[in-house]
C-alpha cells in the first residue's frame, strides 16, 4: 500500500494517508476523499509521504486512509455542501448575536462527510459557548465544534492574496506560523511603516523569516557597527552595512565617507579596536 501526503480541510492540514492496492498511483494535485479523525473530507495529494517529506510537516499530524479518488457526483456535493455553508454562516451569526456573546464569527466548515460542523470565531478572552452549542446543534443536526483563532489563522481563511500578488502563504506553503520579529524587519533594512512590512493579517510578514538566516550569516561576514577598521585609505570607523552586497561604508578621518567591499577592508586589515 502507497502513502501520500494530503492537504484538507479549511485550515490546509497535512496529514499521511494510506491508499488501498485498489487505489491506482496518484499524483500531485489529484483530489480525493480521505478519512480523517473529523469524519470523511476532500483532500489534494501533495507528494509520495517520503521520510524526507514527513520530516517537513507537523510532527503531531494526522494519519488517516484514502478512501477513494473524488468522483464526479462527489464535486456535485462538494460544490452543494460549499455554497450551503454561506446560508449556515448567516444562521449562525444570527444566533450568535440573538444570544449576545461577545465573539466575532470567521467561518463555518461543513465537513464533507456531514459527520460536524467547525465554527472559527475570534474573541478577546474566553466564552462560554456551551448553550450555544446546544442551539447551533439543534439547528443544524449535528455535531457542533467550537474552535478559537487567532488573527493569523484568520487570515489563512479568509485572505487569498498578498501584497506580492502571490497566494498569502499561510494559506499556501506553511504548516506553522513562524514567530517574526521587527529585528529581521531592520536586519533587512524594510521600511518601518507599518503598512508595508505588515501582512494582510496586521502582524509582521511571515516573509522576514525567510531570509533571516541569510541575512545573519551575510552580516557575520561583516565588522561590527562602530568598529575601527584599516582600509586602503587609512583608518577609519564603519558606520554602515550593505548586507546583501558586502560592502561596508566607513568614515576616515580628513576624507570621509567611503564604501568598500568587504574584501578590500579586510586586505588591510584586521578590526583596529
Amino acid at each position: 500500500m502507497s502513502t501520500y501526503i494530503i492537504r484538507y480541510g479549511s485550515m490546509r492540514f497535512l496529514g499521511e494517508f494510506t491508499a488501498h492496492e485498489s487505489i491506482p498511483e496518484l499524483h500531485h494535485g489529484t483530489s480525493v476523499i480521505v478519512r480523517t479523525s473529523r469524519g470523511q473530507e476532500v483532500g489534494k495529494v501533495l507528494c509520495e509521504a517520503t521520510e524526507e517529506a514527513c520530516k517537513r510537516i507537523p510532527e503531531e499530524h494526522e494519519r488517516g486512509r484514502i478512501v477513494r479518488l473524488m468522483s464526479r457526483s462527489d464535486e456535485v456535493e462538494q460544490k452543494r455542501i460549499r455554497e450551503g455553508e454561506r446560508g449556515e454562516f448567516g444562521r449562525c451569526e444570527a444566533i450568535i448575536k440573538r444570544m449576545e456573546l461577545n465573539m466575532g464569527l470567521v467561518r463555518v466548515e461543513h465537513i464533507f462527510g456531514g459527520e460536524r460542523i467547525i465554527v472559527y470565531y475570534v474573541a478577546d478572552g474566553r466564552i462560554d459557548f456551551r448553550e450555544l452549542v446546544k442551539v447551533l446543534g439543534n439547528e443544524f443536526k449535528t455535531r457542533i465544534e467550537m474552535r478559537q483563532i487567532g488573527v493569523r489563522d484568520e487570515t489563512k481563511l479568509l485572505a487569498e492574496y498578498g501584497d506580492c500578488g502571490r497566494e498569502v502563504c499561510c494559506n499556501n506553503c506553511l504548516t506553522e506560523m513562524p514567530p517574526v520579529s521587527m529585528k529581521m524587519a531592520k536586519l533587512q533594512k524594510a521600511t518601518l511603516d507599518p503598512t508595508k512590512i505588515s501582512g494582510r493579517c496586521g502582524r509582521l510578514k511571515c516573509c522576514f523569516r525567510y531570509e533571516n538566516e541569510v541575512y545573519v550569516e551575510l552580516q557575520n561576514n561583516l565588522p561590527q557597527i562602530g568598529k575601527q577598521v584599516a582600509t586602503p585609505q587609512g583608518e577609519g570607523k564603519v558606520i554602515g552595512h550593505d548586507i546583501l552586497q558586502q560592502k561596508v561604508v566607513i568614515d576616515i578621518n580628513e576624507i570621509g565617507r567611503k564604501t568598500y567591499s568587504v574584501s578590500d577592508v579586510a586586505a588591510g586589515n584586521e578590526v583596529l579596536r
